[in-house]
């Protein structure tokens, strides 16, 4: 165990955002439809890919390594002549619908992004007609999710109190900062968040990710649509920034899990028998084996670090890691919690602790999916005794030590900074070679949701895209017999009444 003097287990990883291309930007009226072998060892431990691909992120740079106890070299940022030093932390979150009528639409902005739904090339043309097709098909379903939570996702609310929260930490360590929210898929949307920034003059900005683990499928697909708003924009060309893709090895975070899983046994009266069960977010396969994802690892790694923080305040627990919210008929990460809970169930635990270690606000996964879907279905598989860990939310020893990663982050705007490449996972470096890392070809992400796939099967998602394909086919038919343009009118005419 390293000293308690440390700010982290690892260093928190900074990356500095260049201006290339991304694949898509968000819709904004809001009726658009709008491994290792040992936890010491664990975050020294990088695939042979990943270990070359830091090592090229790294050359030609100072090397830096940030001991328990070493401070960060003093540098000298100089601001243009005549430019006030404004700081902008900017917060990166996927969004959602705030009322029941929001839900349709950002069922849309979600089926619109290329990231979730991938269609063939000659095909791209289709994807707001398809997102318009599967947001009316899910938008009932879904719909009963959110009011089962009050009617909407506390999860704007709950990110604004979070950059308040934030903001007023900074500002106890002396560093006064604008703290700004950028939703992926809901308001505010980033390119919002963006224009403020603009308007405020920031001049050193943080970009901070509300993920813990990096994935190409939430925090990438955040930047990759930064990328697109910094290589059309002059000014934002020109704005000095630093990304901290990956924060999960950081003491406070690590800190604060372990002092909510403490904290939340309590509540069983035979503490020493309670399964600790960590649920995350699930990702395609795919995306790990196939793109190169490190959440999965990351994700481990994590896991390690949190019972190791227990074990040193004697809490021996046995824990199990599972993954939630699959969607389509394709193989994501296991084991599946839904499938893991029946077989804890079958084997005799009586007590279960449930730890949504991915999520940092509370929404509808751990609101509704958790608490509800899967603690009925504890209860159904013998579980007598369930518990549930809340979410981060504005915690303050999670919430200070986000601003002592800003802090961290800061000297290092604007300049490519040096690491060794083997203190964590995702290396320092840029953003493009960030991506270049776990992305490098660009490729067109492996799809979560298989709409086109044919053959006998009980999945709905599967339905789902059956019946938009047919949906597809009757338009078509219909502005062949018709002569209307229906695709040119019909899903924009809807989003805008």
């Amino acid at each position: 165990m390293q000293s308690m003097q440390s700010s982290s287990y690892a260093p928190s990883c900074s990356y500095t955002l260049p201006t290339r291309s991304a694949h898509q930007q968000p819709h904004h009226s809001r009726r658009q439809h709008q491994r290792s072998s040992s936890p010491s060892s664990a975050l020294t431990r990088l695939s042979q890919q990943h270990r070359a691909a830091a090592s090229r992120l790294v050359a030609n740079s100072a090397t830096l390594t940030r001991g328990p106890q070493t401070s960060l070299p003093e540098l000298n940022i100089q601001q243009p002549a005549g430019t006030a030093d404004k700081v902008g932390v900017l917060l990166l979150n996927l969004g959602g619908p705030e009322t029941l009528d929001d839900v349709e639409h950002f069922l849309f902005n979600l089926f619109n992004d290329p990231d979730i739904i991938r269609l063939p090339g000659q095909a791209k043309f289709l994807q707001p007609l398809l997102a318009y097709t599967l947001s009316k098909l899910r938008a009932p379903k879904s719909s009963e999710g959110y009011k089962a939570i009050g009617g909407g996702s506390p999860l704007r609310r709950i990110t604004d109190e979070q950059a308040a929260a934030l903001s007023d930490a900074l500002k106890r360590k002396g560093q006064n900062a604008d703290v700004y929210v950028a939703m992926r898929y809901w308001y505010p949307f980033t390119e919002e968040a963006l224009e403020k920034i603009k308007e405020d003059n920031v001049t050193r900005l943080v970009v901070l990710p509300l993920y813990p683990q990096f994935s190409i499928s939430t925090s990438g697909s955040s930047l990759r649509l930064l990328e697109e708003s910094f290589k059309n924009d002059p000014k934002l060309q020109q704005l000095p920034h630093t990304v901290i893709a990956s924060w999960y090895q950081r003491r406070g975070y690590v800190t604060a899990m372990a002092d909510l899983i403490q904290q939340s046994l309590q509540q069983f009266q035979e503490q020493d028998s309670v399964e600790i069960f960590f649920s995350a977010h699930g990702v395609p396969v795919s995306y790990v084996e196939e793109a190169g994802d490190p959440y999965k690892e990351e994700m481990e790694q994590c896991i390690s670090l949190i019972m190791q923080e227990l074990q040193r305040r004697r809490i021996s627990n046995h824990h199990t890691l599972a993954y939630q919210s699959r969607v389509g008929p394709v193989q994501w990460l296991q084991p599946y919690t839904d499938v893991t809970i029946r077989e804890l169930g079958a084997n005799g635990v009586k007590s279960l602790l449930a730890v949504p270690v991915s999520f940092v606000s509370e929404h509808i996964e751990t609101l509704e999916e958790i608490d509800m879907e899967y603690r009925e279905l504890a209860h159904e598989s013998g579980i007598q005794n369930w518990g549930r860990v809340p979410a981060l939310n504005t915690n303050p020893v999670f919430i200070d030590d986000l601003a002592e990663a800003v802090l961290e982050a800061l000297p290092y705007v604007g300049l490519m900074a040096g690491s060794n490449p083997s203190d964590a996972m995702v290396p320092l470096g840029d953003v493009q070679s960030l991506l270049e890392t776990y992305d490098r070809d660009r490729r067109v992400l492996p799809p979560p949701v298989v709409p086109w796939k044919w053959g006998w099967t009980k999945s709905a998602e599967t339905w789902n895209g059956r019946i938009a394909m047919l949906a597809i086919v009757v338009i078509l038919m219909l502005e062949v017999t018709t002569g209307h343009g229906v695709l040119n009118h019909w899903p924009y005419d809807q989003f805008n009444n």
